[in-house]
């Protein structure tokens, strides 16, 4: 890959590994978007946003989006606009502006079902340890993203790592966010980046807004730190971090999910210059 920004179908020939460490001797990737797609216009406007400016800072960009929540504390939490809809909105992100897509699957029979509107099928930290999940997701030829339970220790990824390539997929990468604290905090362990580079061998990425995650309030909503997202990313790129996945909003006071750790969409540049310029001074 070249210092051109390179086209959707010029990343899936080079591969996704390969345009995700394009750039790692200067920069770093980035994995961004609203926890859960909420209609078409806010989906464009944040990754129409967002690829301008990674454009201009040269970052290698992955536009986020879920098209269903699972994991909800409780059940009136919202959850999605509907499968297909939410679907073909990234779908349609994908082919007009012309990047690369992720979303999670939650179950193995999605797998096939989210393939053909994404390039990366993300695996939530809950369920790292799904043997079945994992092997659909790899058996898709799509690459595998696997976020690191709160509860395993990094050297522990290698596992889940080895059962998307024992499936014959060799496109996989880890995300670190955060190790549960109490009931209610999460921690960071910045070691765990650098021995899960050596460990699992693969893109290691930091989310930066989950790992400042309050769950399990007595609300049945999750809080959240969103003033420390600053503060965490710098800590990643620091201790070596490939890539950063970070959840963004318009507005996130009025986002339907995860609003409470999400950074918004006008305060993104300002925090990608800054953590170009981290990277900058220690490669």
């Amino acid at each position: 890959m070249n210092n051109e920004t390179p086209t959707l179908d010029k990343i899936q020939k080079c591969g996704m590994t390969r345009y995700l460490e394009s750039s790692l001797a200067r920069n770093f990737f980035l994995l961004a978007g609203p926890c859960v797609i909420e209609g078409r216009e806010m989906a464009f406007e944040t990754a129409g946003r967002l690829k301008e400016i990674c454009a201009s800072l040269q970052i290698p960009f992955v536009f986020k989006g879920s098209y269903r929540k699972a994991n909800r504390s409780r059940l009136d939490s919202f959850r999605g606009i509907g499968d297909g809809k939410a679907l073909g909105i990234l779908g349609d992100v994908r082919r007009e502006l012309d990047i690369p897509v992720v979303t999670d699957i939650h179950e193995a029979a999605e797998a096939a079902m989210a393939a053909p509107y994404v390039d990366i099928l993300q695996i939530p930290a809950f369920l790292c340890r799904q043997t079945d999940l994992l092997v659909a997701a790899a058996r898709t030829g799509r690459m595998v993203n696997i976020k690191k339970g709160q509860f395993l220790s990094a050297a522990a990824m290698v596992h889940a790592v080895d059962k998307v390539r024992q499936s014959g997929n060799d496109e996989v990468c880890v995300t670190e966010r955060g190790t549960t604290f109490g009931y209610t905090d999460l921690l960071v362990d910045f070691r765990g980046i650098p021995v899960m580079k050596s460990e699992c061998k693969c893109p290691v990425i930091m989310d930066i807004t989950h790992s400042l995650q309050q769950p399990n309030q007595a609300s049945g909503v999750t809080g959240g730190l969103p003033a420390l997202i600053s503060t965490i990313a710098s800590a990643a790129i620091a201790t070596g971090a490939d890539g950063i996945f970070m959840e963004t909003h318009p507005n996130p006071a009025v986002a339907k999910s995860d609003g409470a750790n999400m950074l918004p969409l006008g305060k993104v540049e300002e925090l990608l210059r800054r953590l170009v310029r981290i990277r900058q001074a220690v490669i």
